[in-house]
């Protein structure tokens, strides 16, 4: 029989490992700082290892401390997905998936229904965040990010392209015209702050990397500027082809088809103890199938 050192340190050097951070960790288990310090030199006395290096009040992972944490999660992972399944036997099963706001807005939310229509036996619960996954508060069966990233005891695979076009709304570029990027400087700029880098990459692929608009608005969402543009607040650099149905519907167009900036693709992330449940298997191959339809591109 296997030897296990004791479990509760084990869920603790989870948290501690995670939020790098023992005050933090004792506040997310609601337990004292002093009871996270001493469970973790327990569960380093019975390793024989040390998992933290401690400077001050900070503390940092050592070598062999993030190999440990990267087990332990998958093991901490696949009681979990056992457990779920178990409660869910009788009852709808329920996939939680975790995405960011601008993916799930404009792109996951129209789309749902086919989802819906073809699995109704499945539970969707969705939230939202930028934050990187390994500092979400919930757990997930599926988060939706933009990658490759740094995942480990994750399965991660990109599904759908992104690139961005200037936008603006038909009456702002009615009452001034946008020929060529060097006339962005009539026009405010918005941005979001979730994507600080867009324009400045955009305006050096353009040629232009030292334009000054007019003006600037900056929005702690990329929903509000974008929403900003719709209602001729000015330019925004929108994602593809995520605001491909404002576009259609005539709300926002593109004056300038080029250059064309590409960033990194849409990722499904899912823990490495899930990734294997028939639940999760079909909602990540439902969003390859999705991203290859022709009226995603």
């Amino acid at each position: 029989m296997s030897t296990y050192p004791p479990l509760n340190t084990l869920r603790i050097f989870e948290a501690a490992a995670r939020l790098e951070s023992f005050s933090a960790a004792a506040g997310e288990l609601f337990v004292t700082h002093g009871a996270v310090s001493k469970q973790i030199k327990q569960l380093e006395d019975w390793l024989g290892v040390p998992l933290f290096e401690r400077s001050g009040g900070r503390v940092k992972l050592t070598d062999p401390g993030w190999r440990y944490l990267v087990q332990v999660q998958d093991g901490l992972d696949l009681i979990a997905n056992a457990t779920s399944q178990l409660l869910q036997a009788d009852s709808r099963r329920r996939v939680s998936i975790n995405s960011t706001p601008t993916f799930a807005m404009y792109w996951l939310l129209p789309r749902l229904s086919r989802f819906r229509g073809q699995f109704p036996e499945l539970e969707l619960h969705l939230a939202t965040s930028d934050r990187d996954i390994s500092r979400l508060d919930s757990p997930f069966d599926i988060a939706i990010r933009r990658g490759p990233g740094d995942w480990p005891g994750h399965i991660a695979k990109p599904f759908l392209k992104e690139w961005e076009l200037p936008l603006c709304s038909p009456a702002l570029l009615a009452g001034a015209p946008i020929a060529s990027p060097a006339d962005l400087a009539r026009h405010t700029l918005l941005y979001a702050d979730t994507r600080p880098t867009a324009w400045p990459r955009w305006l050096t692929l353009a040629g232009v990397p030292e334009l000054k608009p007019a003006s600037a608005l900056h929005f702690d969402s990329f929903s509000l500027a974008l929403q900003a543009a719709m209602d001729g607040l000015g330019v925004v650099l929108g994602p593809m082809p995520m605001a491909q149905a404002q576009i259609d519907a005539g709300v926002l167009l593109s004056p300038l088809p080029a250059p064309v900036a590409t960033v990194r693709d849409y990722c499904w992330v899912a823990p490495r103890a899930a990734a294997e449940d028939a639940a999760v298997a079909a909602f990540c191959r439902w969003l390859e199938s999705e991203a290859a339809r022709p009226d995603t591109a």
